[in-house]
């Protein structure tokens, strides 16, 4: 028990004499001090930069990616490209077996030249009955100029008969005579009026051929189309993935045979809280750490804030009004573009994940003018 007294108070001794020796007491003095400059530059720092960043991790590397289906039916002739290949814009990826397709166009390629025939020869017809036009013409004034011939007479023998110069057979004779003229003049006029009317059948007939031959060209074009869609080219430049298709197997219109992966278009989504919002702004830098490439720091900038939440987008929305309700902070998907060059971007493929920091200072008075932009507001309407 003494000896214990005795350790006690020897320790308290040598860190009283510890604390007179000025050095030691210097030295915490000087501690202390740049204790407290840190904490007052991590404090402005804190003030000036630190509270305008938000982060997340909930931040996946992301791209629009195009699926690749056919626009025909058809057997695959051949498959150009392998799974996780590197392709250019318009390099062929797939060919269907374009034979049927071929056949339909020279279909309708005979079908035009049916229709082109068509209506030469009715043109050629409309030659001929021009010509009968023009002899029915011919007929009707002989026919007319026999009909007043006709009359003529007729008239020049009634005051003859009346006289008794002449006899009223002979006058009946004329007048007869100068009926049937009129009846024959009529039937010219009436046949001339048919072959002109039969013209205007013969048009119609070339118009019917041409309107033919416009559909068929209009097939043709249809064909000519289908006959290019059985090869399938690249839109963009990207990377092969998910390829299903086979040679010799049989694809349906419209079926999913692989995925272009555009390799100019890769961005993050960053699933941010709704209350890391308020400064968050279209343009702000970001810097983004990618899991898969550790000490390597990417810059980037917010490109775009979707207008409403995940879980409006669901499938299913949430129904808050129904039932017991807890509340749940939001997260709303934010787009940033990636600032990266071309063989960095070789080594991002989507789905990986990051975490990502938004600067969002160049909005620090924003909630100030919101506010005073509010007051006025309600200044304005009273309330």
């Amino acid at each position: 028990m003494a000896s214990t007294s005795a350790s006690a108070g020897d320790s308290g001794q040598s860190r009283s004499s510890l604390l007179n020796n000025p050095r030691v007491r210097l030295a915490l003095l000087l501690a202390a001090l740049a204790l407290i400059v840190l904490g007052v530059l991590w404090f402005i720092r804190y003030e000036a930069f630190g509270r305008y960043q938000e982060s997340t991790n909930d931040a996946y590397v992301q791209s629009d990616s195009i699926t690749i289906a056919p626009k025909v039916s058809g057997y695959v002739d051949r498959v150009f490209v392998e799974e996780n290949q590197d392709v250019k814009a318009g390099q062929p990826l797939v060919q269907i077996d374009p034979r049927d397709y071929r056949a339909q166009a020279a279909q309708s390629v005979a079908q035009i030249d049916v229709a082109r025939a068509s209506a030469a020869g009715v043109a050629a017809q409309i030659e001929e009955q021009r010509a009968a036009i023009a002899q029915a013409k011919a007929e009707r004034d002989a026919a007319n100029a026999n009909a007043a011939f006709a009359a003529s007479e007729a008239e020049r023998y009634r005051p003859l008969a009346a006289s008794g110069a002449e006899t009223r057979e002979r006058l009946s004779e004329l007048q007869n005579q100068a009926t049937q003229a009129k009846a024959r003049a009529a039937a010219a006029q009436a046949a001339l009026t048919s072959a002109q009317k039969r013209v205007a059948t013969l048009e119609a007939q070339v118009r019917q051929a041409q309107a033919q031959g416009e559909a068929a060209r209009a097939q043709l074009s249809a064909a000519n189309t289908d006959v290019e869609a059985t090869i399938l080219r690249a839109a963009v430049d990207g990377r092969i993935g998910d390829r299903s298709v086979r040679q010799g197997q049989f694809i349906q219109a419209a079926t999913r045979l692989m995925t272009l992966v555009p390799s100019a278009s890769l961005y993050v989504e960053a699933n941010f809280k709704e209350t890391q919002l308020g400064l968050m702004r279209v343009g702000q830098p970001v810097t983004i750490e990618v899991d898969a490439l550790p000490g390597v720091e990417l810059r980037g900038r917010v490109a775009s804030i979707a207008p409403g939440t995940g879980a409006q987008f669901s499938v299913l929305p949430p129904q808050n009004a129904t039932g017991n309700f807890t509340k749940i902070v939001q997260r709303i998907p934010v787009r940033i573009a990636i600032d990266a060059g071309p063989e960095t971007r070789k080594l991002l493929v989507p789905g990986m994940s990051v975490e990502v920091s938004v600067d969002t200072r160049s909005a620090r008075d924003a909630a100030a003018q919101i506010r005073r932009e509010q007051e006025r507001h309600n200044a304005r309407t009273g309330r």
